[in-house]
């Protein structure tokens, strides 16, 4: 039996198309005479409603889905003292006060320098109160720690330059708020810096305030930055700012449960390869996360809100990007997830939430997009054209003001063999019951090339000469345009989209928007 579909079949569709072409000659024709004739079509399809696209909505139990409270330590009012315990080639952490270098009371300092210089291999340097070094405190002793009872027992108030350079293998550093590093970013001024024989230097439970750079990791393999707040000069501009963590050169990191504001980067990448970033919060930054040229990275469970971009990802390849959260990331470019020249790399899992653009594949090659919840941005998918060989199956796109930009000259298919994604605007009819629609849905087809080569067609974009167009590219696939299909979308969403509905309903889809993700300041 042939599959060909019959003559009578045809005629239908033939006039339903040619039909759908009359109107939207006609629909065209009035929006130019709109435009000519003094009134302005809407430029766009953004969501939401107008509002601040304020990070601090709260969900129905009224609690905060991204915290973002304000940390003010009382500052330590103490004299600074540093007390040097000796723990001979004992492992630095396992010194008590009752060891001393003889066996007698800990040597005793008002200077954290001379007590940093004094330590020995293994000792324990124990700081309470505040100490104000009159220039950087070097670390070059490998097994030392620099510990303190927390941010408001213990604080280095630093001034012109790094506070503390770390510049031996196995140092730990922790429990400490150390302030007010220097400003000059080309000299690199830190809070903490760790230089290329830093290896395992572990920085953990820190406060580090109005500092440049908060950690600069200088060609140092195997560093722990964890459990630490940085905060920065909050300069007004971004190009004025340092990074909260630097990595340059490293392998094998780890940088996990900090929270960064006030910064350029939250987390810069530069060459750093196999660093795993978990659980991270990142809030009024340019970008949340930032990678250049680093390949074979983690990056799971950190929570971006409230930036110009939540994860920028540049010329890498390699990279996972697991169960993340970017919410509200609606400044001049305002992507989610930005993928700008990166290839074989996984974006999966995460929630991209309220931003101006969910996800941007810019030149990306052989990635992968599965079960992302992809709600309430402007933009749910911003795809160029120069993108190839992206695996789209298992995703939510709800309640974006468009699901789909591209630019594209070909036909993509974005569905798996047996499943497609859920789109809150197809619709899907599921006769059997398998969570599966029978008839293929065109996110970006005709009409939505139609506004995007015609901005002033969009006031008719919901219309019914558009909406002919979508019916006529769903149900006949004997009208094939450019664009993107999904030949099994799913019937319905697989995430809670309860949470976020507060951060939905506060965009603004009256944003600015720069469609060049590039990257003038790294």
């Amino acid at each position: 039996m042939s599959r060909l579909p019959s003559p009578g079949a045809l005629v239908p569709a033939r006039a339903v198309f040619l039909a759908a072409a009359i109107v939207l000659a006609a629909v065209l024709g009035g929006a130019v005479a709109a435009v000519e004739g003094g009134t302005e079509a809407g430029a766009g399809t953004g969501s939401g409603v107008d509002g601040s696209g304020s990070i601090d909505a709260v969900n129905a139990t009224g609690d905060a889905v991204v915290d973002v409270s304000d940390y003010d330590p009382d500052r330590p009012t103490e004299p600074g003292v540093a007390r040097v315990v000796s723990d001979g080639d004992a492992t630095a952490g396992n010194a008590s006060a009752d060891d001393g270098a003889a066996g007698g009371d800990p040597e005793t300092y008002d200077d954290l320098s001379a007590a940093v210089d004094a330590a020995e291999p293994g000792d324990v340097v124990e700081v309470s109160g505040v100490l104000e070094p009159a220039e950087t405190v070097v670390v070059d002793a490998r097994n030392v720690t620099v510990r303190g009872g927390g941010a408001e027992a213990a604080m280095i108030d630093g001034g012109d330059d790094t506070v503390v350079s770390v510049r031996a293998p196995n140092v730990t550093v922790e429990g400490i708020r150390i302030h007010d590093s220097g400003e000059d970013l080309e000299s690199e001024d830190a809070g903490v810096f760790l230089g290329e024989d830093a290896d395992g230097t572990t920085l953990a439970d820190l406060y580090l305030s109005d500092v440049a750079f908060g950690v600069w990791v200088n060609g140092a393999d195997r560093v722990t930055v964890r459990d630490s707040r940085i905060e920065g000069t909050e300069d007004p501009r971004f190009v004025d700012r340092g990074n909260g963590i630097n990595l340059w050169e490293t392998a094998g990191s780890e940088i996990r449960n900090n929270e960064i504001t006030g910064v350029r980067d939250g987390i810069y990448f530069s060459w750093a390869s196999n660093v795993e970033t978990t659980g991270n919060t990142l809030w009024d930054l340019r970008y949340g996360v930032h990678y250049m040229y680093s390949d074979d990275n983690y990056l799971a469970d950190n929570v971006a809100a409230g930036n110009d971009v939540g994860y920028a990802l540049m010329v890498s390849e390699g990279v996972e990007v697991v169960n993340n959260t970017a919410v509200a990331n609606r400044g001049k470019s305002g992507h989610g997830v930005l993928f700008k020249e990166i290839e074989d790399s996984v974006v999966r899992g995460n929630d991209l939430v309220a931003n101006d653009r969910g996800l941007f594949l810019y030149n990306a090659q052989r990635n992968e997009v599965r079960g992302n919840l992809v709600y309430a941005n402007g933009v749910g998918v911003h795809h160029s054209a120069d993108t190839q060989g992206t695996a789209v199956v298992g995703n939510d796109f709800v309640g974006n003001g468009e699901q789909v930009l591209t630019t594209t000259r070909e036909l993509l298919a974005w569905n798996g063999t047996a499943r497609g994604n859920h789109w809150s605007d197809a619709r899907v009819a599921d006769s059997d019951g398998d969570g599966v629609g029978e008839a293929r849905h065109r996110p970006a087809g005709a009409a939505e090339r139609l506004v995007q080569e015609h901005p002033t067609a969009a006031v008719f974009a919901n219309g019914p000469a558009f909406d002919a167009i979508r019916l006529v590219e769903s149900r006949f696939p004997v009208v094939e345009t450019a664009g993107v299909v999904d030949h099994r979308p799913l019937a319905s969403p697989s995430h809670d989209l309860e949470p976020y509905r507060p951060y939905a309903a506060a965009v603004d889809p009256a944003v600015e928007y720069d469609d060049d993700p590039g990257d003038q300041h790294h």
